[in-house]
């Protein structure tokens, strides 16, 4: 930990990064349980009003490289708070779109400009924590996303009959500038944990190939990208699906996904705790397994009932996953930590989009088959990783005061 930085300090500072995430999130996915609702109100198909998830997250992931190289070179400090400021005046502008086009061009525009908060912060935690304590500082950033999930979309659904989507847009807007003004006063602390990195343009691309290749970097980042695929084509038209399979209106579509993002929000940083203890070899395949068996839920049918509880599971498999590899990125990327982190949520945040797209696209043949088809990838996905990510053990070093800036207990030596 950089000198200038104190535990309580790094604390608190953790605890802004958390709520910041938590907001971001919670305005992304915010908007996937209404689209029924915004649907009648656009007069529009839902498949039509469903793009305006991809065209917020696939901008989104793209703009993160920027990001990323921009915070190399100029300071994470100072990309962070401009892309925090952002987000906070883009949405509440979203609230001005008068039409469904409208409303997609200003969610890619603020997918643009929010791109810079989230992957600074993993990589800000890079530099804070030890590569042996990052488990639990991790969960509580991937809890906070979890969180945002987790009350975005019930409180989405819900809040709408009353103040109206303008209403909900304006409301996250405002909490955005809100979370700017109260971390302003921790940018002398950014600054000084993690230093401008220079280089050429060939460095730059140098970095990309070191990244990816490794074998450890290919199969980490891969899985991302095909994870975060099936998880938001599932979760993105679970609205949709309760709507046609139950009838149920914008509130039970709230109540009925209030399960997910909980377990990670809940239990984040205990589940980063397990990682660091165990290894994210033992934790991983479970994750998968638990993600296929909540798609296979969905493909066979349950009572109204259970729709919290498979949600819930659905969450659990995402918390047990894309938390964990994003540690292991936060080792793969030297003094280049916003590269790798960049390319991290670039590549969580098209998948995201891709996802999205890809189920919509198979909806045409039934939600049997688009359920199907993305419960058996996750179940492949999780046979192989049992081999794939063997050696991610800890090990038994014992931690250094100056051991931050290089990870060191997970096998980060081994392909």
């Amino acid at each position: 930990m950089p000198a200038a930085i104190g535990e309580r300090q790094r604390e608190r500072l953790l605890r802004m990064l958390a709520a910041a995430t938590f907001i971001i999130f919670f305005q992304a996915y915010m908007v996937a349980p209404i689209i029924p609702a915004l649907s009648n109100t656009f007069g529009t198909s839902v498949e039509t009003v469903g793009l305006i998830v991809p065209a917020y997250l696939i901008p989104y992931g793209i703009a993160t490289l920027a990001y990323g190289l921009l915070a190399d070179r100029l300071g994470i400090h100072r990309v962070m708070f401009t892309s925090l400021a952002a987000f906070a005046a883009l949405t509440i502008l979203t609230a001005t779109a008068h039409s469904i086009e409208q409303l997609a061009l200003w969610r890619m525009a603020t997918g643009i400009g929010a791109g810079g908060v989230v992957p600074l912060a993993l990589a800000l935690v890079g530099r804070l924590y030890p590569y042996e304590q990052r488990g639990r500082p991790l969960g509580w950033l991937f809890g906070a996303m979890a969180g945002g999930m987790a009350f975005g979309s019930p409180l989405g659904a819900m809040i709408v009959p009353f103040v109206g989507w303008q209403g909900l847009f304006v409301a996250v807007g405002a909490a955005g500038a809100v979370l700017l003004l109260v971390l302003l006063p921790y940018r002398a602390v950014i600054a000084a944990a993690v230093q401008p990195v220079t280089g050429t343009l060939r460095d730059l691309f140098r970095g990309y190939k070191d990244l990816l290749g490794t074998p450890r970097g290919q199969r980490t980042y891969g899985y991302v990208l095909v994870n975060s695929m099936f998880h938001s084509g599932v979760f993105t038209w679970l609205g949709v699906y309760f709507e046609r399979q139950y009838g149920i209106g914008p509130v039970g579509i709230g109540l009925a996904l209030l399960g997910y993002g909980v377990p990670g929000f809940l239990f984040g940083p205990v589940i980063g705790r397990a990682a660091d203890r165990w290894g994210r070899a033992r934790l991983i395949p479970i994750g998968l397994v638990l993600s296929a068996v909540a798609a296979a839920a969905l493909l066979l049918g349950f009572p109204m009932i259970l729709a919290p509880v498979v949600a819930m599971v659905l969450s659990l498999g995402y918390d047990m996953t894309q938390p964990l590899f994003g540690g292991i990125v936060t080792s793969l990327g030297g003094k280049r930590a916003g590269q790798a982190m960049g390319l991290n949520v670039f590549t969580l945040f098209v998948g995201f989009g891709l996802g999205s797209l890809i189920f919509g696209a198979l909806l045409r043949f039934g939600f049997g088959v688009a359920f199907g088809l993305f419960a058996v990838i996750e179940l492949i996905l999780a046979v192989l990783s049992f081999a794939l990510f063997r050696s991610e053990v800890p090990s038994q070093a014992v931690p250094s005061a100056a051991g931050v800036t290089q990870a060191g207990a997970d096998v980060r030596s081994k392909s």
